[in-house]
């Protein structure tokens, strides 16, 4: 059954568009505030400190073997990557915010374990709606039947005139949302990776693919404006990537686009001349994928390559953990494992 749909209030009789396109200004959308969602921020993870002595305790319980010792190294990457002041990079698909995982990152991202966040469109969306409400994720099946799903317009609203905004002040779309979110004081924000990176400097890019996000699907989305804040944090994206020596690059929970983005940004670095051949990649998931595999495991050729395969939401808070308190000798710098060979 519909939920309190409404058209516009005036719409066109006949409202101009190309040839052959539906008249979306006729969809009829409902308030976020009324959409049942999945996911809400009561549930979500805390990053609350561990007991003292727990990371030792925790680290002595693990054989080193397989993903045991696929997760110890990759911490000791991170650990060491800080201690060297070069950068750690994450490349996240929406799922790592959808399953309540922002506070954690966040938190990595305070510790100075973040020095640049890529999305795709949809983990934008999540972000936004998790600033608006504290909560998102429809039920995308039950929604598709009866015409409502994507039809939320205050997302739509927000994100499209945001990067409206973003391409006129020639701001990426990352860093465009972000500055939105701060201006409407979102009730929610500090869930917001957009908004948290915004706050601490950090580079927060979005890389969208035209017609597979739900704003996508209103009359209010530009996609002049949505092609150039986009592509302007591509190439932001790929300054970051020339700075990848001796760091580490996550790639969690994306099979499709980040895996490609990197690929990209990582042939513009080494095209112009920047040293980026020794540092770690990293895929988390739970199923492999042929672009993860080649685009971040095997094609970089720039160190150590780690697959770690299981849920984003025991995996992170895990990993978390091992880096908040590491044992000191993993704080070597020149010695940890980002140039190591697999």
């Amino acid at each position: 059954m519909l939920r309190a749909m409404k058209g516009p209030p005036n719409p066109p009789r006949d409202p101009p568009r190309a040839k052959g396109e539906l008249p979306l200004a006729r969809l009829k959308t409902y308030a976020l505030s009324e959409r049942p969602n999945l996911v809400s921020s009561e549930g979500f993870a805390k990053a609350e400190e561990p007991p003292r002595g727990a990371v030792a305790a925790l680290l002595r319980t693990l054989p080193d073997v397989l993903g045991a010792r696929t997760l110890r190294r990759l911490a000791q990457a991170m650990v060491a990557a800080r201690t060297a002041n070069a950068p750690v990079l994450w490349g996240i698909g929406a799922h790592v915010l959808k399953v309540g995982l922002s506070p954690l990152l966040a938190d990595l991202l305070e510790r100075g374990f973040v020095q640049a966040v890529a999305m795709n469109g949809a983990g934008a969306i999540h972000d936004v709606e998790l600033a608006m409400i504290g909560a998102t994720s429809e039920d995308v099946a039950s929604a598709l039947k009866d015409g409502s799903f994507g039809m939320a317009r205050d997302t739509a609203q927000f994100l499209n005139e945001a990067v409206v905004a973003g391409a006129r002040a020639g701001e990426g779309f990352g860093e465009a949302v972000g500055a939105a979110i701060e201006r409407a004081q979102l009730p929610h924000r500090q869930l917001s990776m957009l908004w948290n990176c915004r706050r601490l400097g950090v580079p927060a890019t979005v890389h969208v693919t035209l017609g597979a996000d739900i704003v996508h699907m209103h009359p209010s989305a530009d996609g002049a404006a949505i092609g150039a804040t986009s592509l302007a944090d591509f190439r932001r994206f790929s300054a970051a990537v020339s700075s990848l020596q001796g760091g580490v690059y996550f790639n969690v929970g994306s099979a499709v686009t980040l895996p490609e983005i990197f690929l990209k940004a990582l042939a513009i670095a080494r095209n112009l001349g920047f040293a980026v051949d020794r540092f770690t990649t990293a895929n988390l998931d739970q199923l492999p994928h042929y672009r993860t595999r080649v685009n971040v495991l095997d094609r970089p050729a720039g160190g150590q390559s780690l697959d770690l395969r299981g849920h984003h939401e025991i995996v992170l808070p895990l990993l978390r953990w091992l880096v908040v308190d590491p044992p000191a000798e993993w704080r070597t710098v020149g010695g940890g494992p980002a140039g190591d060979t697999p």
